[in-house]
C-alpha cells in the first residue's frame, strides 16, 4: 500500500497541474469526504442517510471524482506497461460485442472453445480492462483460458441498470458467436463480482442458458444503507483500499441515480438464489465486504447452489490484483480459482 500511495501521489500532483482540473477546489472537496467518512465510520452508518450523502457530494464533484480516480488507476497502468511490459506472445485485441466494447486477451496454449467472460472491478464508476489487464492475464495462464474483459459503461454517466446490460449483452454476443455456455465462466472483483452474480440472476430470471460457473472476488452483495452489520464497520477500520478513500460514500450514490437499493438487482443479497450454477466466493476476512459476502455465501448454500468460501486474513479489498505477484495469499487465491475451473470442466 505504500508503493502504490507513492504512484498515487504522482498521479494526482500531474492531474492538479491541468487547468481543466482545476474548476473544482481539490482540497476541500477531499476533506469534506474525510469528515463524513470519519463520521460514517465512528457512528456506522446512524448519522448519515442516502439522502445525506447524496446531498454530500453535486453530480459535478461526483463526475470530478470519477475522473480524478480513473486518472490515477490509468496512470498506474501506464508505470505498470513500462516497467514490466506483458510478452509479445500475449494476444490483446479491442473488439466490440453487441456494441460494448471488450478486450480479448489470449495467452499461449489456452483453449479456443473456453471463455472467461470478466467485469473488472472499480466500483461502478472506474476501471477498465486495461486496469485489471495483468490479473486476468495471470488467470488466463492458471485456467487455460481466453479472457473477455468487459469495458462495461460506468457511472455517473451511466447508473443503474447500464453497467447490467452492458454484462449480459456481451454474454449473450458470446452465445451468437458460436461458445457454448458449459465453456463460458463468469468472473470479477469487487464491483465485477457483483456484476457476475447479477448477471447470473438476470440469465436465470428472462430463461437464458447459464454459463458453467461465476468467480466471485471481494464481490459487494448488499448496496442497502440500513443493510450493514457492525462486522461491516469494524472492517472499516483494516480495508485501506475501500474504507480509507471515501469511496463508498458516493459511488454507491453515482451508480444508483435515485434507484431503489432493495432492488434485488441492484443488492442480490435480497434475491431468490436457487439455480444458479456453481460459485466461487473469495474475499478477505479484514475487508468491509467480507460480511456481506459471507451471507451471501450462505444464502446461496441454503438455495443449494454449489458455492465454495474462501478467505485469506490480513490482506487488503482485491489483494489478488494489489498483491500480484507480491503476496503469495494473492498467488494462493489464484491456484484455488485454476482447481475451481479445472473442478468445472471434470466434473
Amino acid at each position: 500500500m505504500q508503493e502504490y500511495q507513492k504512484i498515487q501521489m504522482k498521479a494526482v500532483g500531474e492531474f492538479l497541474k491541468r487547468k481543466e482540473n482545476q474548476k473544482i477546489n481539490f482540497l476541500d472537496l477531499w476533506n469534506k469526504l474525510m469528515d463524513a467518512n470519519a463520521l460514517w465510520v465512528d457512528t456506522k452508518g446512524k448519522d448519515l442517510t442516502y439522502e445525506d450523502l447524496s446531498n454530500l457530494t453535486t453530480h459535478e464533484e461526483r463526475m470530478f471524482l470519477a475522473k480524478f480516480i480513473r486518472d490515477i488507476f490509468d496512470y498506474t497502468s501506464e508505470l505498470q506497461e513500462k516497467e514490466d511490459p506483458l510478452p509479445e506472445s500475449i494476444k490483446i485485441e479491442q473488439i466490440e460485442a453487441n456494441e460494448v466494447p471488450a478486450e480479448w486477451q489470449i495467452v499461449p496454449n489456452a483453449n479456443e472453445e473456453r471463455v472467461l467472460l470478466y467485469f473488472h472491478g472499480g466500483g461502478m464508476v472506474l476501471g477498465s480492462p486495461r486496469n485489471s489487464r495483468y490479473l486476468t492475464v495471470e488467470i488466463a495462464k492458471a485456467t487455460k483460458m481466453k479472457v473477455l474483459s468487459v469495458d462495461y459503461r460506468l457511472a455517473p454517466e451511466h447508473p443503474h441498470p447500464a453497467g447490467q446490460e452492458d454484462c449480459m449483452k456481451v454474454y449473450e454476443w458470446l452465445l451468437s458467436e458460436g461458445y457454448k455456455p458449459k465453456n463460458i465462466i463468469l468472473g470479477g472483483l469487487s464491483a465485477g463480482g457483483y456484476y457476475t452474480i447479477i448477471t447470473l440472476l438476470r440469465l436465470r430470471d428472462e430463461g437464458k442458458p447459464l454459463p458453467l460457473g461465476g468467480v466471485c472476488l471481494s464481490p459487494a452483495t448488499d448496496l442497502r444503507e440500513e443493510g450493514q452489520d457492525d462486522l461491516f464497520y469494524q472492517n472499516a477500520r483494516t480495508d485501506p483500499i475501500l474504507a480509507d478513500s471515501g469511496l463508498l460514500l458516493w459511488c454507491t450514490i453515482a451508480y444508483l441515480g435515485g434507484k431503489d437499493p432493495n432492488d434485488p438487482y441492484i443488492t442480490p443479497l435480497l434475491a431468490d438464489l436457487k439455480d444458479l450454477p456453481p460459485l466461487l466466493i473469495q474475499a478477505s476476512t479484514s475487508e468491509i465486504l467480507y460480511s456481506n459476502a459471507k451471507k451471501f455465501y450462505e444464502k446461496a448454500k441454503e438455495a443449494g447452489v454449489n458455492v465454495k468460501f474462501e478467505t485469506w486474513d490480513n490482506v487488503p479489498h482485491g489483494f489478488h490484483s494489489f498483491g500480484l505477484n507480491i503476496l503469495p495469499e494473492a498467488q494462493d487465491a489464484i491456484k484455488h480459482i485454476k482447481m475451481f475451473v479445472d473442478g468445472l470442466f471434470h466434473q
